[in-house]
């Protein structure tokens, strides 16, 4: 049995080496491969050097400039790796040509996943490319060769042409890098805000293109010039003060009487050789600045409608952030360090967004705040009401007693007190939303409406007071019509003989005229966008830059320290900003239509505004202590645009609807009413049935029908996006509950595989145990046979040939083991056995036979 056991033994180690063989074989056969790879790319180089020579000797011996063809050899020579001409190589040489190419392709495209360095991943992409750019022609023979270079060559530089393209359509937005520096060191609220400006800017030069094209250039070119007639020229008692600055400050003098304002423009149906329609235009321009700025705000909102409502950022969020954050194809410092300032910024906001989330405060004391803190808001916004109303009141007793009779403050003090309040309450509710503990995101979007609704009575009290004036103004122009009237007469009578027919010759600048209340409205919406322009930048160079150069400076020698405590550098206050741009361009909206360069005014006053707070922001303010993501601020500033839009144009279709225009100023001078003249238009420019269907059209029994159709179509679509939307979220739901489970089979997978791992490593630590145990008792039976045949030996008893026989049988073979697995474990032969098959069998000594 032992010598069977025996047998079986060195038969399976006669197996194994025969697999050791095989192996051995196999590698052998491999390398042997691979040289011929090698010889069959070093035959390849020979040949296309030797091409390479043989037309370089013809070049040689035809060309009579020895200088370039030598120069020409000696570079040719030198480059190894030049195109393959398809002549000098065979059937089969083209086709491992054409298979190593397509591999070269594969790796290229298979590159991004394979686990390798970042430099081997460079090293490779680089070399398989310059194969790929130099090789991929010789695929081709004659005619089909170069067409497939030039097709290769025009698809690179298109490439290149898109990337140029793109880069320069990024270059073509204004402002882009720099609202971009703004986003990598303050984050996406700050951006968001300079986002809007830029967008409000664009919205304004399309306004201005249509006011300065269609109505304010062709009264300048084709309409009658200054001191024609009485609205076209400064009134005599009037021209010793016209030119002096106060009064050109308050848009009076010869400001007031040029193309500024609604006053200076004729009521002449048609103007110039062009027969240009002034009152038509001057109409239509009105109704189409609200019209398009209608589309495009509720465009913009559905586009980013569109945009946040796609996917969801919550899954993985800061894994994406960590793997995928940074733009390889960086070359320039500055804009690395930007990038950076990005991610980290990026990372507060997305650590606050997880601390929100996880947020669990005592929600009775936090309803008791939030309560207060409204009671507060309603306090200040009565109060800032009830001033607002004082002083309306008492510029309407300085009016009836005479502006020149009181100072400069008193006939501004409307403007100055409702510059003053949109400064000072921002401030005092941003201080009292510190007791609401809301998300910055909500906390933002709360201040935003109650300083929305500060801004709105503010203005609806200015409008009030303007209808109260221009009541007055229609009960001025009563009396100063009769007393033209008497006027003319006495001029008829005195200045006329009994015979004579011909009119008297009057100058136009004494000519009585009436107080034109379209222009005092346009006069007062621009005098409120100067008083409020002066006062954001003074705000922003006192409150901002002054206080950055005082804690800069006297920090050193002062009692306390300045940047941690009073007053510290300021924070850029994103609510008051937005809502200065909104109600800025609601007065826009409003007064245009008095005051045709209220756009022109504005678009200078954005230009100067992206400027000066952007240089303002990165010198003067400090990113803010909560920084939070703005995913969807700006839709709510489309949202609050909006409603302001709509109420900044009810007071103007108001007057156009229900006041008739003044007599004897404007184009509409004459009319009952400003639309008339879509009438007379309609009457005298247009067959006789289109009236009628225009008419017909205007019906109210036709118009009320359609708005209803209209609400009830809109009810309809939000129906259907509002269950659209409950879908999408059910659907991301299941999404998630999905990814929870895979979660967590993945890691029951791994705990399996780390019980497993853990496992087979006791094992090996366990048979290397055993290893050592065995080594050691072979080494003693092995000392204890030594000791034993050299006492034999002495004595003379066993000779060579017995203790050889004994020997196999006295001890057992020892272990063979190898290493197959992953782990590294050590793995026995089959009947090589570890430690708990490891015996030793004994037989009797013979000695004692």
């Amino acid at each position: 049995m032992k010598n069977e056991r025996v047998k079986q033994k060195v038969e399976h180690v006669e197996e194994v080496e025969d697999k050791k063989a095989k192996r051995k074989h196999k590698d052998e056969s491999a390398k042997k491969e691979e040289r011929k790879k090698n010889d069959w790319k070093h035959e390849v180089k020979e040949k296309t050097k030797d091409v390479k020579k043989k037309k370089h000797k013809k070049i040689i011996e035809t060309s009579s400039e020895q200088e370039t063809s030598e120069e020409d050899t000696s570079e040719e020579d030198d480059s190894d790796e030049e195109d393959l001409s398809p002549q000098s190589l065979t059937a089969e040489d083209l086709q491992e040509l054409k298979e190593e190419v397509d591999d070269r392709k594969k790796l290229i495209q298979s590159l991004r996943g394979k686990p390798w360095p970042m430099k081997k991943k460079l090293s490779t992409l680089r070399e398989s490319q310059d194969f790929v750019e130099k090789y991929e022609g010789a695929l081709g023979k004659g005619k089909g060769r170069k067409f497939y270079a030039y097709k290769v060559m025009m698809s690179k530089k298109w490439m290149k042409f898109q990337r140029d393209f793109e880069n320069f359509k990024t270059a073509c937005i204004p402002w882009e890098m720099k609202i971009k520096e703004i986003e990598s060191h303050f984050g996406s609220s700050v951006a968001s805000y300079f986002i809007f400006l830029r967008w409000m800017y664009g919205i304004n030069m399309i306004l201005f293109g249509l006011t300065f094209g269609l109505v304010m250039v062709p009264e300048a070119l084709m309409g009658r010039p200054y001191g024609s007639i009485p609205r076209k020229t400064v009134p005599r008692a009037e021209e010793g003060g016209a030119m002096n600055f106060a009064v050109l400050w308050d848009f009076g003098g010869y400001a007031q009487y040029s193309v500024l304002f609604y006053g200076y423009y004729n009521d002449q149906r048609s103007i110039g050789w062009l027969k240009f329609r002034m009152p038509l235009s001057y109409f239509l321009v009105g109704v189409g600045t609200v019209a398009y700025s209608y589309m495009v705000v509720i465009r913009t909102m559905a586009r980013n409608a569109n945009e946040t409502g796609v996917g969801d950022d919550n899954s993985f969020n800061f894994s994406w952030k960590t793997f995928t954050s940074w733009d390889y194809l960086i070359g320039n410092a500055e804009t690395a360090d930007n990038k950076f300032a990005s991610i980290t910024t990026s990372f507060k906001e997305a650590i606050l967004e997880e601390q929100e989330s996880q947020k669990d405060d005592n929600i009775h004391l936090t309803r008791f705040l939030r309560v207060m803190a409204n009671f507060l808001v309603l306090c200040c916004l009565a109060g800032s009401g009830y001033l607002i109303y004082f002083v309306v009141r008492r510029s309407q007793k300085f009016a009836l007693d005479g502006l020149d009779n009181h100072s400069w403050w008193e006939r501004n003090e409307v403007n100055m007190i409702m510059s003053l309040l949109g400064m000072f309450c921002p401030m005092l509710f941003d201080i009292i939303s510190t007791l609401e503990n809301y998300h910055p995101r909500v906390a933002l979007q709360w201040q935003l409406g109650r300083i929305f609704a500060l801004f709105l009575g503010n203005l609806y009290t200015f409008i009030i007071a303007l209808m109260d004036e221009i009541n007055l103004k229609r009960e001025e122009e009563k009396i100063v019509k009769f007393n033209i009237t008497l006027w003319e007469a006495s001029l008829y009578n005195g200045t006329l003989s009994e015979n004579s027919t011909v009119p008297p010759v009057v100058d136009p600048a004494d000519v009585p005229r009436g107080p034109c209340w379209e222009t005092m409205v346009g006069q007062e919406f621009v005098r409120l966008i100067i008083s409020d322009t002066i006062t954001t930048y003074t705000t922003l160079l006192i409150g901002d830059f002054l206080r950055a150069v005082l804690v800069r400076f006297f920090n050193y020698c002062w009692c306390w320290d300045l940047e941690a405590g009073f007053p510290s550098y300021s924070e850029f206050d994103v609510s008051g900003n937005v809502l200065g741009l909104i109600f800025n361009q609601g007065m826009i909206w409003m007064g245009a239509f008095y005051a045709p360069c209220l756009p022109a005014l504005n678009v200078l006053r954005l230009h100067v505004s992206m400027y000066l707070q952007c240089w303002a922001v990165m010198c003067c303010n400090v990113p803010q202590e909560r920084v939070f993501k703005a995913s969807g601020s700006n839709n709510f500033y489309m949202a609050m645009l909006l409603v302001i839009l709509f109420l900044s144009t009810l007071p103007a279709m108001y007057t156009i609807v229900t006041i008739p225009p003044s007599f004897d100023c404007g184009p509409f001078s004459g009319k009952n009413r400003m639309f008339d003249v879509i009438h007379e238009t309609l009457e005298s420019d247009f067959p006789a049935w289109f009236g009628k269907v225009f008419s017909y059209a205007s019906n109210p029994g036709l118009v009320l029908p359609f708005m209803l159709l209209m609400v009830l179509s809109i009810y309809y679509l939000q129906s259907t996006s509002k269950s659209y939307k409950a879908a999408n979220i059910e659907l991301k739901k299941k999404l998630q509950t999905q990814n929870e489970e895979n979660k967590k089979k993945n890691k029951l997978a791994a705990l399996k595989a780390a019980m497993d791992l853990e496992e087979a490593r006791q094992a090996a630590e366990k048979n290397k145990d055993n290893k050592a145990l065995l080594q050691d008792h072979e080494n003693g039976e092995r000392n204890h046979s030594r000791g034993q045949r050299s006492h034999c030996g002495k004595n003379g008893r066993n000779s060579p040939a017995v203790k050889d026989k004994v020997r196999p049988a006295t001890t057992a073979p020892a272990s063979r083991s190898y290493r197959h697995s992953n782990d590294g474990a050590t793995r026995y032969l089959p009947g090589f056995p570890g430690q708990s098959d490891q015996k030793v069998h004994r037989v009797p000594s013979l000695q004692r036979h």
